[in-house]
């Protein structure tokens, strides 16, 4: 070997040596990043000099089955998250706040009320647990309502997430076709994109196909294509205000409904249709059983005529569009029940109307005499209030109840809800925790072993080093023996 020929191949392998310290360095940064895959730099020395070729640890399957979890589990959590809100409405049932305990504790004032019919402190706690009956299922229609909203901005937010996403998936596919035509090291660029796809998992279920020269399509988990050599439009029109009955918009991907009862490919998974499955499903059902249940309160504490000559009214606690008694099934009950004025003092009714009747005219008056012991029409509301009805089958309550048994009904079946929603996320957690860390484990960087690289690389360069010195003194030594 001639020394110039020598001279070269040390300093090639200084250059070699100085792109995989590189490579390591990189890969020491890129240490608790779970965006970033380690890199591996090859030597290859067939045709020519000695090249680095910059290589990209990846595990299509395991990257695939994490955005896959990854999408489950935002739209499991969504859902939960959503539950963990309406059981604020339901709180302790043996707790004085629960809907039960204030329909016992309404059962009750009306038994001393009648115990001691004449007493009117006791007529007036009969009409003030009425009216924290009423405020309870109003707070609750209103909390309801709430997280529907919550619900649909969280959508809207999604959407635009989507979009931004796609827009930011377009640049990072752009640099990553061009490095591949141009023959540059693109392992960042598609760690870039990778992290992309990681958070657009998060706001729906996606899948990937690679084409020539590297380039990626994204389709969402119905088909619908999000990505397909230019980004698709995801649009959804907000709703400004919920109130029971009010029906949200749906998600749409390039003119396609892909959410809602309209679509035929509706998405599976992913943040948007957890939010959908809370706004449109959880919370509707969750509002009819309320709406049931004061509907079958106000029916409880109907009055009758006395002759039979015209229909049941509203009573103790009435509605708006009252007193005809609602229909079964009517929406928006729960929002607005409330006490009846001519029964509540503090409106300037008799609170003994409650005792007497009479809260609709003359014809629905029982007690005719004035009777200060007159209890009968006490007992026959107690005994209405305990006594079985009829609520609607799409409630989900038992559809012969009384309300009391309905309120508990409909707490066990929050509860139970929840508590299925909790076991789902904590599965499906683990499921992706396992995942993760498989990944990680097949593609993430170990300090140890890029330590034991690092010093690999000093003893190349020394040696090379070293080849570099000894050249330069058998050139010193000929360029000495000429003088």
């Amino acid at each position: 070997m001639s020394l110039s020929v020598a001279l070269n191949t040390a300093r090639g392998s200084l250059s070699a040596n100085g792109l995989q310290t590189d490579t390591v360095s990189r890969n020491v940064a890129g240490v608790g990043d779970a965006a970033y895959s380690r890199k591996v730099a090859s030597l290859v020395t067939t045709d020519g000099p000695v090249r680095v070729v910059v290589n990209r640890v990846s595990n299509t399957a395991l990257f695939d089955k994490m955005i896959n979890s990854t999408s489950d589990l935002a739209g499991r959590k969504a859902i939960l998250d959503a539950l963990k809100s309406l059981e604020q409405t339901v709180g302790d049932t043996e707790a004085d706040g629960s809907m039960a305990a204030k329909l016992s504790a309404l059962n009750q004032a009306l038994s001393n009320a009648a115990n001691q019919p004449n007493d009117q402190n006791l007529a007036k706690a009969a009409v003030a647990a009425a009216k924290d009956l009423a405020r309870a299922m109003n707070e609750a229609s209103t909390t309801v309502q709430s997280v529907r909203k919550n619900a649909d901005d969280e959508i809207n937010d999604s959407v635009v997430t989507i979009n931004d996403l796609l827009t930011q998936f377009d640049k990072a596919n752009r640099a990553v076709m061009t490095g591949t035509v141009t023959g540059a090291d693109i392992s960042d660029a598609l760690d870039n994109r990778d992290k992309i796809l990681a958070q657009l998992s998060q706001e729906l279920g996606i899948t990937t196909v690679v084409r020539a020269n590297n380039d990626m399509a994204i389709y969402a988990d119905n088909g619908s294509p999000l990505f397909d050599k230019t980004a698709r439009s995801v649009t959804f029109q907000p709703t400004s205000v919920f109130a029971p009955g009010t029906t949200g918009n749906a998600v749409f991907i390039d003119g396609v409904q892909v959410t809602g009862s309209k679509s035929l490919m509706p998405l599976q998974t992913g943040r948007i249709v957890g939010q959908m499955t809370v706004r449109d499903e959880v919370t509707i059902t969750y509002q009819k059983q309320l709406d049931a249940i004061a509907g079958g309160v106000i029916s409880a504490f109907a009055e009758t005529n006395i002759d039979a000559t015209k229909p049941s009214l509203a009573g103790l606690l009435t509605y708006t569009g009252g007193p005809t008694l609602p229909t079964a099934g009517a929406v928006g009950l729960a929002a607005s029940i409330r006490v009846n004025a001519k029964a509540d003092p503090e409106q300037g009714g008799n609170p003994f109307t409650v005792r007497d009747g009479g809260m609709n005219g003359a014809g629905y008056t029982y007690n005719t005499s004035g009777d200060a012991a007159f209890s009968d029409h006490l007992r026959a509301l107690q005994a209405t209030f305990r006594a079985d009805q009829s609520f609607p089958t799409d409630s989900e309550l038992p559809t012969t109840a009384s309300v009391m048994t309905a309120a508990q009904a409909s707490a066990s079946w929050l509860e139970a809800a929840r508590k299925a929603a909790s076991a789902q996320v904590d599965t499906e957690s683990a499921v992706l925790s396992r995942t993760s860390t498989a990944l990680s484990n097949a593609t993430g960087v170990n300090r140890d072993d890029e330590v034991a690289t690092m010093l690999q690389l000093e003893k190349s360069y020394a040696a090379s080093a070293k080849l570099i010195a000894t050249v330069n003194a058998m050139l010193q030594s000929l360029l000495d023996a000429v003088r």
